[in-house]
């Protein structure tokens, strides 16, 4: 079987059976995220990611979508820098945020985004605000329609002026460099410091004038004039729905070098902050209002310590008094991203649960959470204030996120789909649910993805994939780890859930604590075994590949078996000592594998690079040099122990990427060297390299 090279895939003119086939096609598919609802229920708007017209990004637009599934979508905004995080005031209007050139200025080096206004009955949007670090995020208090906004201040700059002046003079100066004096020094992909986030309070925004004039961008007050890096005041902040409180997650040492945080309370008229939920043993976080302002609902997450890992549960806090109580206590799942119903009695949450990630409904008063939905990975949760439903972006394994309606109430939903542009057409396969027993006796749920014509007179290689976290699942649609590409060329993809990960139970989670290498490896062979006894797989042609926990997996399984015919790892941990000390929260992971000096067995028996001479499997290595969680030191340390070995493999390395592979250019880059690697050694055709590398 011979296939065509991924160059000539792009430049075939000829019509394709799905966006799968070609990647260039993959790559223009536009991307839904960011569903807002209005205050009356009665609009939804979303931003939809497309090429640019250069096809060297992906540009974001607003669209609207009808609640009501009746009218089909359309498009809001059409500037070339884009738009993104809509959310409505209560007036109609829709806020954004762009980057957009600001009226009357000159912008030098990288545009900031700002908040913009379009109104309520269309026409050219305005712009509402701006800082000179830009605005990193805002909220709206959806009963008085005011406004508070996330922006990156200088150290003792509050007011824009001296924000601006402060940054002009380091520019001037030449200076770029930051002077750090607590822990953590850098997020993800980016430095910390020396500006940090402070909360400004804008208030009710101005209406334009009478005669059409832009009115004046409102004067901000800083609420958090004492936040300082490395995190300052967070991006994770919520705010009343009378706008009188602002509740935010806040960052505070835990140890001489350790972060945890907690929940304060500001009044935002008075700028007077207090401690509202502070617990020594959790991190506590994500904030949000009761509809009458009296109450909040939070989520506490226990630390985890070198015995035990973490475990989540919701907080249901009084504001007047600050009493705070479990509302899902004995709930074997780990709640997120809570919110209140429209009358206020009841909590909806999102968590996962056996390979999806669900919406679930508690009352206020306490019982059993009941799930509201059957499958599928659902996020952008928003509830109509009249209580008539719920909206939600709903993504799955064969669907990319789509937007639709739930009723408030129905357990085990199938939701209804609205009219939206980001559909992809026929899969080139199907999807099953799959499970295996590992060598314990406990249940491995997997996904099993099936390309076309797969069977037992043709059965198909197998690419094992294995999910990164590691504390998450398997559970929803990725652009970046896109099974139905490699189903379009005749693979079939297995995404299990080992040990670790999340939605099966606390204790499917401890039993893999601390031995990466244990429980977590024999579940992904068990689900391997159990694939290759299909008819429909060909056992004696596979490839196992990862990203990030999953690259270290797959860095773990080449030292410990032969029996893969290629292994891709994508920002991959390699030496586990190294890793712990140079990743951006070196204080999360020693909580784990403990201080290597004092209690070094666990980074002995599971670093995969104390074991590399065992490695006779091809590797390809791939890494972002931007990538902060897992240094570019661990691929440089795993491509020298290969290279010095002798193992066949190959480096893709890309210098302004980090922890993921962002831009379009470099994800066909991606794909085409992963799909011709893997044509080399599972399929035994002749290595092609990527006509532009």
């Amino acid at each position: 079987m011979s296939k065509p090279s991924v160059a000539s895939e792009q430049s075939d003119s000829a019509p394709a059976p799905s966006p799968f086939s070609r990647l260039a096609d993959f790559v223009a598919v536009p991307r839904l995220g960011g569903l807002a609802l209005s205050d009356d229920g009665a609009r939804l708007a979303v931003s939809v990611a497309t090429l640019d017209a250069d096809k060297k990004k992906w540009q974001s637009a607003l669209w609207e979508i009808d609640p009501a599934g009746e009218l089909p979508a359309r498009r809001l905004t059409r500037s070339a820098p884009g738009e993104s995080s809509p959310a409505w005031l209560p007036d109609g209007s829709l806020l954004f945020t762009s980057a957009r050139p600001v009226p009357g200025t000159t912008e030098e080096g990288d545009p900031k985004l700002a908040l913009w206004s379009l109104p309520a009955g269309g026409g050219e949007a305005r712009l509402a605000l701006t800082r000179p670090g830009g605005v990193a995020g805002f909220r709206i208090a959806t009963g008085s329609g005011d406004v508070v906004v996330a922006a990156a201040t200088m150290p003792g700059a509050s007011d824009a002026e001296a924000d601006d002046e402060r940054r002009k003079q380091r520019k001037d100066a030449g200076v770029t460099a930051i002077l750090h004096e607590t822990y953590p020094v850098r997020f993800w992909d980016h430095d910390l410091g020396p500006a940090a986030p402070h909360l400004f309070w804008a208030g009710q925004l101005p209406a334009d004038e009478p005669t059409g004039a832009a009115a004046e961008p409102p004067a901000l007050r800083d609420l958090t004039p004492e936040a300082r890096p490395p995190h300052g005041a967070g991006d994770d902040f919520a705010l009343s729905p009378d706008g009188r409180l602002a509740a935010r997650s806040e960052d505070v040492p835990d140890g001489p070098a350790g972060r945890r945080s907690r929940v304060v309370l500001t009044e935002t008229a008075t700028g007077e902050t207090r401690v509202l939920v502070d617990d020594p043993l959790a991190d506590v976080y994500a904030p949000r209002f009761s509809p009458d302002s009296a109450s909040l609902v939070c989520v506490r997450e226990r630390l985890s310590t070198y015995a035990d890992c973490p475990d989540y549960t919701l907080l249901l806090v009084d504001l007047s008094g600050g009493a705070a109580s479990e509302l899902t206590p004995d709930f074997d799942r780990w709640p997120s991203a809570p919110q209140f119903s429209a009358d206020g009695s009841a909590v909806y949450f999102l968590a996962d649960d056996d390979g999806r990630h669900a919406i679930f409904r508690v009352p206020v008063t306490g019982g059993a959470p009941v799930r509201l939905t059957a499958d599928g990975a659902y996020s952008d949760l928003q509830v109509a204030r009249d209580g008539s439903a719920l909206y939600a972006l709903r993504s799955a394994y064969d669907s990319p996120p789509l937007p639709v309606r739930l009723d408030p109430e129905a357990p085990l939903q199938d939701p209804a789909q609205l009219s939206t542009p980001g559909t992809v057409g026929p899969l080139p396969g199907t999807l099953h649910d799959v499970e295996a027993t590992a060598p314990d006796g406990t249940r491995v749920q997997s996904w099993l993805v099936l390309p076309d014509g797969a069977s037992a007179e043709s059965p198909a290689p197998l690419v094992l994939w294995i999910h990164g976290g590691p504390l998450m699942s398997w559970n929803s649609w990725s652009w970046r780890w896109c099974p139905w590409v490699l189903a379009a060329r005749g693979y079939a993809v297995l995404l299990p859930n080992p040990a670790l990960s999340q939605g099966f139970g606390l204790d499917f989670v401890q039993r893999g604590w601390g031995e990466w290498g244990g429980a977590p490896y024999a579940d992904l062979m068990a689900a391997v075994d159990a694939a290759e006894q299909r008819p429909d797989i060909d056992a004696s042609r596979t490839a196992a590949m990862g990203g990030s926990f999953g690259g270290y997996m797959a860095n773990w399984v080449a030292t410990q078996t032969d029996r893969f015919r290629a292994i891709v790892t994508h920002a991959s941990l390699w030496d586990l000592d190294a890793f712990t000390g140079t990743t951006d929260a070196a204080y999360y992971w020693e909580k784990e594998w403990g201080d290597p000096l004092r209690e070094p067995k666990r980074y002995e028996q599971n670093s995969p690079h104390r074991y590399a001479d065992a490695i006779r499997t091809p590797m390809l290595v791939i890494h972002g040099d931007k990538d902060y969680r897992v240094p570019i030191g661990e691929a440089l340390r795993l491509w020298y122990d290969l290279q010095k070995r002798g193992i066949p493999s190959k480096f893709l390395y890309f210098p302004d990427e980090n922890h993921w592979v962002l831009t379009p250019g470099n994800t066909l880059v991606w794909y085409e060297t992963v799909l011709n690697f893997l044509a080399e050694h599972v399929l035994e055709e002749e290595w092609q390299r990527p006509e532009l590398l």
